[in-house]
C-alpha cells in the first residue's frame, strides 16, 4: 500500500469507530437486534435480494466486504446462503456484528472478521462463490484497482461478485447547498473529500468525529477495475431509485431523473 492509501484507510477505521455509538442508540439497531431472531429477516430492498436470487445466492459461500455491523451478511442466508463471512475494519462495527450473529438462528453459519481490506488473509483466497457490495463501500476505498483485486481473489473459480452501489453521478451533487439540483462536483474529481462530521445516514444532526476520507471514482473506473482484477462484466444496471442516506432522496422523482443507484455483476473464470 502507499502511505496516502495507509492514511486514508486508518483514518476511516478511527471515523467508522467513532461512530458505531451513535448507530448503536438509534432505533434501526434494535429493530435489527429483535428481528434476526426471525430466521426469514433481512435487510435487503427488493433490487438486490432479487440481484442476489438471480445470481447463485441459494446454497453459496458468500463474503461480504465491508460489512459493517453484518446485517446484510446475516440477511444472505435468511435468503437461502449456506455459509456467509463478513469482513470489516472497524472492531467496532464487527462486535455489533456478533451481538447479531448471536440472536441469529443462522449465526453458527456466519462467521465475522475484522481486518483491513487490503491486507486480508491468505487462507480467504479463492473461498466464495459470491461477493457482495453494497451502499458506499467504494468511496471509502483510496486505491479502488487494488482493492477490487482483492475481491477478485476471494471468488473460486466461476464465482461472481455482486456490487449493489451508489451512483457516481450522485458525487457531483450537495444535498445541502442552495442550489441542490445544479452540479458542484466535477464526475471527474480526483481529490478526496475530507470532513469531520460524524458518519450518520438517518438525517440526524451529524456531531464532530476523526476525519473521514471520502473517493470519487467514476463508472469506468469501476467498469475497468473489475475487468483489471480478471473479471468479466456480465450485467450492469442503473436505476432511479435512491439506496443512499434520506438526505439524497431529494433527486428522486424528477421529470430528468438522475440515475441514483446501480448493479453491476462480474464472474471470475
Amino acid at each position: 500500500m502507499t502511505r496516502d492509501t495507509d492514511t486514508a484507510t486508518e483514518a476511516n477505521r478511527l471515523a467508522w469507530n467513532a461512530s458505531a455509538q451513535r448507530h448503536r442508540e438509534s432505533e434501526e439497531w434494535q429493530r435489527q437486534l429483535s428481528g434476526f431472531g426471525d430466521p426469514s429477516f433481512s435487510t435487503f430492498d427488493e433490487t438486490i435480494a432479487s440481484a442476489l436470487a438471480d445470481n447463485g445466492l441459494k446454497g453459496a459461500r458468500t463474503v461480504q466486504i465491508c460489512c459493517n455491523n453484518g446485517r446484510e451478511t446475516l440477511s444472505m442466508l435468511a435468503l437461502g446462503a449456506a455459509h456467509a463471512t463478513g469482513i470489516d475494519q472497524s472492531d467496532a462495527f464487527i462486535a455489533q456484528a456478533e451481538e447479531l450473529r448471536r440472536v441469529s438462528p443462522h449465526g453458527d453459519n456466519a462467521r465475522f472478521i475484522c481486518a483491513n481490506v487490503y491486507a486480508l488473509p491468505d487462507e480467504l483466497k479463492g473461498q466464495f462463490d459470491l461477493a457482495l457490495i453494497t451502499i458506499g463501500v467504494l468511496n471509502w476505498m483510496p486505491d479502488l484497482p487494488r482493492f477490487l483485486s482483492v475481491v477478485s481473489s476471494l471468488l473460486s473459480s466461476g464465482g461472481r461478485l455482486l456490487i449493489y452501489e451508489t451512483h457516481p453521478v450522485l458525487d457531483m451533487f450537495e444535498p445541502h447547498g442552495e442550489d441542490t439540483h445544479t452540479p458542484k462536483y466535477s464526475y471527474f474529481r480526483a481529490e478526496p473529500f475530507i470532513t469531520e462530521d460524524e458518519i450518520v445516514y438517518d438525517g440526524s444532526a451529524a456531531g464532530k468525529a476523526p476525519p473521514s476520507w471520502w473517493h470519487f471514482h467514476t463508472m469506468g473506473d469501476i467498469v475497468t477495475g473489475c475487468v483489471k482484477s480478471g473479471l468479466q462484466i456480465a450485467e450492469l444496471s442503473e436505476f432511479p431509485h435512491s439506496n443512499r442516506e434520506v438526505d439524497y432522496d431529494i433527486y428522486l422523482g424528477n421529470e430528468a431523473q438522475l440515475p441514483l443507484c446501480y448493479t453491476l455483476v462480474a464472474s471470475k473464470s
